[in-house]
């Protein structure tokens, strides 16, 4: 960009996650509490909805993307929710287990679970800095 053009970021469209069945996929995040945004099985996607914001999470069907436990490294995307512990609770009622039990982060708590394609997906509550959150 060197003829003085630059860009800004403007937000986030979607996070995207490879997965290796859709169907099965979105019953995982259906179960989790998502609701699907739109479903497109002909191109291999659907999103997923998170709260109000018109970005979501896009789930899309890679070739050859095998169930797989999470690496320890991976890349976490983290949604705040009213309360982690409660969202922990939600996820043993509806069979889905989490990487470890609910821990204390600076701002409330957190817990996290893996989709059989080892995508991880953090809930993370505001609950020791309510002015921090969404619903402060």
């Amino acid at each position: 960009m060197s003829d003085g053009e630059s860009y800004e970021l403007l937000g986030f469209d979607h996070v995207l996650l490879p997965v290796g069945d859709l169907g099965e996929a979105v019953g995982f995040y259906e179960r989790a509490g998502f609701a699907v945004g739109f479903r497109f099985d002909e191109g291999g996607i659907t999103q997923l909805k998170v709260g109000g914001e018109t970005p979501g999470i896009l789930l899309r069907v890679e070739e050859g993307c095998g169930h797989r436990p999470p690496p320890w490294s991976a890349p976490r995307i983290w949604l705040e929710v009213p309360d982690a512990r409660v969202a922990a609770r939600a996820f043993a009622d509806a069979g889905i287990g989490t990487l470890d039990e609910p821990f204390a982060v600076a701002t409330g708590w957190a817990v996290e679970i893996a989709d059989p394609w080892g995508n991880v997906i953090g809930f993370t509550d505001y609950s020791k800095r309510p002015e921090l959150g969404r619903r402060a």
